[in-house]
This record gives C-alpha cells, structure tokens and sequence, in this order.
C-alpha cells in the first residue's frame, strides 16, 4: 500500500509541474524537493501563496515598502592644475531598493542571483509607497535543478504608463523583499504586533464614541487568537 502511495504521488506531481505553467504553487511546494525538482526555470505561475500566506495573481496590485540599500556617491572637491589647495572627496549617501529593479531585468530565461550588481539600475527611494500591478510570475531554480525555487515577479504601472524611463520594474526574489520589507501584500494576514495595534486603535475609538462596543467585542474576537499565539 505504501509502495502504491508512493507511486501515485510521483505521478501526480510530475502531471502536476512538468510543463509551462502552473495554476497555483505555494511558498512550502518551491522548498520541497520532491516538487521543486520537476519543474523548469521560467515557468509561469498563475497564483502563489507566500510564505506569510498571502496569495498573489496576476493583475494584483502591490506597495513598494521602505528601501533596505544604500548607496554612496563621491565627489573630489579641489586639487586641480589651475587652483591651489588639497583636494577633498564628499561622500553623498542614499536609499535605494535592494531587491527592486528597473526595467525587464529578469529577462524571464535567466535567473539573476546578485542584486548588487552595478549593471543592475535598482529603485530610488522616491518610489516609496507607490502602487505596482503584478505583470508576470515565472519560478527560477536559485542555482542547480537540485536547489529550492525563487518567485520572480514582473511589475507593471497600474495605469498602463511608464516608470520614468521604463515600463517594467522587477523582483527576482520575491520572499526576499518581503522579508527586508521593500513589498508590502495588501492581503497579507496580520501577524500579533499589527493586531495588537489595530486592537488598541479598536479601543480608541470606543473611547472617543466613534465605534460601538459590539464592534469592538466582535473585533476583539477575531484578533484574539492571533494575540495569544506567540
């Protein structure tokens, strides 16, 4: 019976992954060797379920976060043939997003594993808060077949425009920016510090005569056993 089970899960997962593209793959399936050994760089992926369990499509919208990079820039001041005096350098740093880059980076064949690359044009901190729209999700092995799978996700301008000079934005490792909070999901589940905040501002409004108290109860209710689990 074991050997059976053994057999039929094989199966399924190869009909299952074995292709071009997959309707929905989640964060825990691109760890498992089982299932992220079968299928191929570059396949599409029509939902994905991240590790903090929100579920992204195509066409969803998403935030651009607080950049995590920085970037120094360096001016030598004086010291010239022509004028007397020591030259100095000034040293100018800035955000940047390290996870975020502009145009079509991925190319969607090829896996990009390093970020910091200096042919790589990253996002500026002025693009803090803006709203993007999923274009495109492929899959990419972080190295060998043998390796788990990164989402690579292609970003679009809601209204069809351009981002300054490019179309496109792209993240090539989508958990990855998450987790240095330059992507913001709008679907994302809260986690215990949020609803302990979003329950004391509950209150609040009670206080204040803004919000009735079976609101509050029933609020109360729903975010208590996110408060409780530690």
């Amino acid at each position: 019976m074991k050997k059976l089970l053994v057999i039929l899960f094989v199966a399924l997962t190869t009909t299952l992954f074995a292709q071009e593209e997959i309707a929905r793959l989640t964060y825990a399936d691109s760890q498992y060797s089982k299932i992220y050994q079968t299928i191929k760089n570059n396949t599409k992926i029509l939902k994905y379920i991240s590790a903090n369990g929100s579920e992204l499509k195509i066409g969803d919208t998403l935030i651009l976060g607080v950049p995590s990079g920085t970037t120094t820039s360096t001016t030598v001041v004086g010291g010239s043939e022509k004028s007397v005096g020591v030259a100095r350098a000034n040293s100018k740093s800035n955000s940047i997003f390290s996870t975020i880059l502009m145009g079509k980076q991925i190319g969607f064949g090829t896996y990009i594993s390093n970020l910091s690359d200096d042919s790589n044009v990253t996002a500026k901190a002025n693009m803090q808060g803006e709203i993007v729209v999923i274009a495109d999700m492929r899959v990419y092995h972080k190295g060998s077949r043998n390796k788990p799978l990164a989402l690579a996700v292609l970003l679009g301008e809601p209204n069809g425009r351009a981002f300054g000079l490019y179309k496109y934005m792209s993240i090539n490792d989508f958990e990855k920016s998450v987790l240095k909070g330059e992507i913001l999901t709008k679907n994302a589940p809260l986690n215990r510090e949020q609803a302990i905040a979003k329950l004391k501002e509950a209150k609040d409004l009670v206080d204040l005569g803004l919000m009735d108290a079976d609101e509050y109860e029933k609020l109360k209710t729903e975010l208590t056993p996110i408060i409780m689990k530690k």
